[in-house]
């Protein structure tokens, strides 16, 4: 393997991200959250960047979750 100049520049080694592999990560993401329990319109609403923080963090979504579901309890 070689150790040139082709390899040391990321823009030509690394492909660039597409439209489509963006909006597939997002769609899997979104689904990821909604398997840990939020509803699908609240996920819906929400923006990618906060979706991304959110699937980072399931125990804080699960927490999240369950504190919605005992206050519609009482």
């Amino acid at each position: 393997m070689g150790t040139g100049r082709t390899l040391r520049k990321e823009s030509h080694v690394r492909p660039c991200k597409t439209p489509a592999g963006k909006a597939r990560k997002s769609k899997a993401q979104r689904a990821r959250l909604v398997k840990f329990g939020m509803s699908a319109e609240e996920v819906a609403a929400m923006g990618a960047e906060d979706v991304r923080v959110l699937v980072q963090r399931p125990t804080l979504v699960k927490k999240l979750v369950a504190k919605k579901a005992a206050k519609k309890a009482v």
